[in-house]
């Protein structure tokens, strides 16, 4: 067989990163360039949308140069992006009037409570399906239409155009010729009615947003346009696009309603399959487009961990009782439990299902034989006990019993914690052979749309087992650590609430 390849496009938070995927789902070449994480004062998060473009661009020609392929044996390209980081630029020049305000900003949260403090927050979510919080893309889409000089009536003008990172992509892929995202992106931008698919006006009304600066709503899984000649001597079909989280859940093939996957990484964020009809949740977590092929649209419950890996970052870089991530699980395992120890990594606030902002990192159960083995143990388990918290919410909201957890993410390389999460959650937890689930899943949708593979069907034997984990414990030990660990949590979430 003729070598064929699918490229796909992994913009993340902190990096950009290009890798080749052959025709058996199985990674050729990787090239990845970090960029610059810009913090013009306390809470605010911004990069330079300009270097987003120039290290991706570097990396997708970096990639082909190693893998020593000819371009046209690229079938397709496929855009994964970190969601909800805002980008406006001015249509003519191709330029951004601001930095891209990243996901994780925080400014305009003042501005998502007087949003909320109308009135709003039933019919926002009944419509978006997510909750009025800063984290989204509109209020931060707000903020530069009121505080770049002349942005809002150039807006109003037209002269202005809005996008998520991957419309920033395809717009410079593409030199400008197509404005276009998908639906898994767009439900994130908290303009996008995710029953209708559309942008809806009375949503762009509460936020101030001009229609005219959104791009078009497509598929995640089409041909929206081709790479530009000056990139290359070969026009490329752009093919598939999804948001991190989403891409990770086709990536995982959770393709049938009530399968999850959690991805470990800085944070965690686990999402459920639900299938072709919107749940709203009655447990703080959030509604989102999984993705749309063809006519079907599935949608997806979502539930986000602020910390997740970072915890082990912190007895790194900050407590310095570990000299190397890797050292976490031996330190951890010296002991055969925490003596009681409890850690809530709320260091920036709780996620779902609490989604309390004012929270802050608590240690508790600590004794004189309180060591620095316990707390790693804790800090691990952490982790495991804040997804059994989603993982038990999805299960009320959907009212399907979850019966196995993929996982995908850096964490998942320490088999102590996913043993105790297979524990912990009482299911089964399957890491796969290829963690690079985010990008497989861009690769995936846009093989599709080309014809590279067949069906889902087809992609499905493509996925393989590395190991699962079985569930060991008994459900009485189980009840009492997750008793003690609610205990920790509303001890973390008094700290914040308390007036004297």
């Amino acid at each position: 067989m003729k070598k064929e390849f699918i490229l796909s496009l992994d913009q993340g938070t902190t990096s950009s990163r290009a890798i080749l995927f052959n025709h058996d789902g199985e990674i050729v070449e990787v090239a990845q360039k970090e960029f610059k994480q810009i913090y013009p004062q306390s809470g605010w998060v911004e990069h330079d949308a300009q270097e987003i473009w120039s290290t991706q661009l570097a990396v997708m020609t970096e990639v082909v140069a190693q893998a020593n392929v000819k371009l046209d044996s690229i079938k397709g390209i496929g855009i994964t992006n970190q969601r909800e980081t805002t980008i406006v630029w001015h249509r003519k020049t191709g330029k951004p009037i601001y930095n891209a305000i990243v996901w994780q900003d925080r400014r305009t949260a003042d501005y998502c409570k007087s949003i909320a403090e109308k009135g709003l927050d039933t019919l926002i979510q009944e419509k978006t399906g997510l909750l009025i919080d800063a984290y989204f893309s509109a209020s931060k889409i707000n903020w530069i239409l009121e505080n770049v000089e002349g942005a809002r009536r150039m807006a109003e003008n037209g002269e202005l155009a809005f996008g998520t990172v991957d419309s920033w992509l395809v717009y410079n892929l593409t030199k400008g010729e197509k404005h276009v995202t998908d639906v898994s992106n767009a439900s994130r931008t908290l303009l996008l009615n995710i029953n209708t698919l559309e942008w809806d006006q009375e949503l762009l009304d509460i936020f101030e947003v001009p229609k005219s600066m959104l791009p078009e709503v497509a598929s995640s899984s089409e041909l929206y346009g081709h790479t530009s000649l000056e990139i290359g001597n070969v026009n490329i079909p752009i093919a598939g696009i999804a948001g991190d989280q989403q891409a990770a859940l086709f990536g995982q093939l959770c393709t049938e309603e009530g399968m999850v996957k959690n991805t470990y990484g800085t944070g965690c964020f686990m999402l459920m399959n639900i299938g072709n009809k919107p749940v709203v949740s009655k447990n703080k977590l959030v509604t989102t487009i999984a993705w749309k092929i063809g006519d079907e649209v599935k949608y997806a419950l979502e539930g986000s961990i602020f910390i997740g890996g970072a915890v082990v970052q912190w007895l790194r870089d900050e407590l310095g009782i570990i000299k190397k991530s890797s050292e976490v699980e031996a330190l951890a395992t010296s002991v055969s439990d925490t003596n009681g120890v409890y850690l809530v990594p709320a260091f920036s606030g709780l996620g779902a299902p609490h989604w309390n902002a004012n929270a802050r990192g608590t240690i508790v159960g600590l004794s004189r034989g309180s060591k620095d083995a316990h707390i790693a143990r804790a800090a691990l388990e952490s982790i495991a006990y804040q997804t059994h918290d989603i993982l038990r919410a999805m299960e009320i909201d959907s009212a399907n019993k979850i019966q196995e957890l993929r996982v995908d993410g850096g964490a998942t390389n320490n088999n102590f914690l996913m043993q105790f999460q297979a524990d912990i959650v009482q299911t089964k937890v399957i890491r796969p052979a290829i963690t690079e689930t985010t990008a497989m899943g861009a690769a995936f949708l846009a093989g599709l749309a080309v014809g590279f593979w067949n069906d889902i069907e087809e992609l499905k034997s493509l996925w393989k087992e590395d190991k699962a984990f079985d569930h060991a414990a008994d459900e009485n030990s189980n009840k009492k650590l997750l008793r003690e660990w609610k205990r920790a949590t509303e001890t973390a979430k008094f700290w914040a609430n308390y007036k004297d």
